[in-house]
C-alpha cells in the first residue's frame, strides 16, 4: 500500500552505490526511514530532491518485514538552502535533529515536533544565529516530552528563571532578539545540561558546537 505525507529531511546516507537512506520528521507518522533506489544516479527523478532539512510532499510503500520503506515519489517545497551556508546554522539544525532523534520514538505521531523543528528551520534562514533560541529549543523541546522543568524549585537566580520563562513562552523571533548576561546564559545553559543528560540519558550530541558564543 501506497502512502502519502509530508515531512522534512533529518538524514540522508548511502545504502548502495545508487541508492541512499532518507530518514524523515513527519506529523502524522513521526520519524521514518525509506530507501530512494537509484537516487544517486544522474537522471534519477529523485536528483536534486533528497538533501538535508529539505521540506516536501512525499509518498512511500511500507514495508512489511522492517522499518525501512520504500520511497516512490518527492515533491519539494523548500529547500533551507541557507542553514547549509552557514557553519553555526547548520550545527544548530543538526543538532535540532539530534535531539529530536534521541527523544523519540520511531514511527510515532510527533506533530509538535515537526512544527517546532519547521519553525526552527525557518527560523535559522530568516535570521541570523543566536545561542539563545537553542535554549529556547530545548525547553519547548522537554516541554513537548511532559519534562519542562519547574522553575520555582530550581536552584537558578531570579533573572536566569525569568530569561527560561520567556524563552520557553516566547516564538522563535521573540527567542532570537532575548540579550540574556553572560552569567544569565552560562547559568542557563550548564542548568539545562544537566537536567538532559539526567533525564535523556546522556547530551543530544552537537550541543556544544550549537551553543557556542554562550560561554
Amino acid at each position: 500500500m501506497i502512502e502519502s505525507t509530508h515531512g522534512l529531511i533529518l538524514r540522508v546516507r548511502p545504502l548502495t552505490e545508487t541508492s541512499l537512506i532518507v530518514h524523515w520528521l513527519t506529523p502524522e507518522l513521526g520519524r521514518l526511514a525509506t530507501v530512494a533506489k537509484g537516487a544517486r544516479r544522474p537522471k534519477s527523478p529523485f536528483a536534486g530532491k533528497l538533501d538535508l532539512f529539505y521540506a516536501s510532499d512525499f509518498s512511500f510503500s511500507r514495508s512489511r518485514h522492517s522499518e525501512l520503506h520504500q520511497l516512490r515519489e518527492v515533491s519539494l517545497r523548500e529547500t533551507h538552502g541557507v542553514i547549509r551556508q552557514d557553519l553555526w546554522k547548520l550545527q544548530q539544525a543538526s543538532y535540532a535533529v539530534a535531539f529530536i532523534e534521541q527523544a523519540t520514538e520511531r514511527e510515532t505521531p510527533l506533530a509538535e515536533f515537526f512544527e517546532l523543528a519547521r519553525a526552527f528551520f525557518q527560523h535559522l534562514c530568516d535570521h541570523p544565529p543566536a545561542a539563545a533560541p537553542i535554549l529556547g529549543l530545548e525547553l519547548k523541546l522537554l516541554r513537548e516530552l511532559g519534562m519542562e522543568p519547574d522553575f520555582a524549585t530550581q536552584p537558578l537566580t531570579p533573572g536566569t528563571q525569568k530569561v527560561a520563562q520567556m524563552l520557553l513562552a516566547g516564538d522563535w523571533a521573540a527567542c532570537s532578539r532575548l540579550k540574556p548576561s553572560a552569567a544569565q546564559a552560562g547559568e542557563l545553559r550548564q542548568f539545562l545540561g544537566g537536567f538532559l543528560a539526567h533525564h535523556l540519558g546522556r547530551l543530544p550530541s552537537g550541543r556544544m558546537a550549537a551553543l557556542a558564543g554562550t560561554a
